[in-house]
């Protein structure tokens, strides 16, 4: 094996090959970086609002658009501890169930005044969530 390794050397020269050698590696993580943030990165400041039954969970929808704010819409039907506009702050992934993270770093960042949320709201072991996404990293 030694042989071998110094004849790969060998033959793209000292200087060369380690350079290359970098710029290929370079090339691989900077790839792989750019797949990642394609999928939407490992992290997402996401909102929601979480109904038991699907019929609030669409009452909800309707408020949202006639063109309530969401934060408002979250206080009044949303149904967990997110009672502060329905942010659950920084989720990364791994830390939500299925479905959710699924909807969730599938969604483009919006902003409060112009929300983009799931629609159909999305089904968990929870209940029916409208999600948003106020940002990713």
């Amino acid at each position: 094996m030694g042989k071998d390794s110094k004849a790969k050397g060998g033959k793209g020269g000292d200087k060369g090959g380690a350079k290359g050698g970098d710029k290929a590696k370079g090339g691989k993580d900077k790839a792989e970086g750019g797949q990642k943030e394609a999928k939407g990165g490992n992290a997402v400041n996401v909102r929601h609002i979480l109904c038991e039954k699907q019929s609030k969970c669409l009452e909800a929808m309707e408020k949202l658009k006639a063109g309530e704010r969401f934060s408002e819409v979250a206080a009044k039907y949303s149904e967990d501890k997110a009672r502060s506009g329905g942010s659950l702050g920084w989720m990364t992934r791994g830390s939500m169930v299925g479905p959710f993270q699924d909807a969730a770093f599938a969604l483009p960042v919006s902003t409060m005044g112009n929300p983009t949320y799931t629609d159909p709201p999305v089904k968990t072991k929870f209940g029916y969530h409208i999600i948003m996404v106020e940002g990713k990293k």
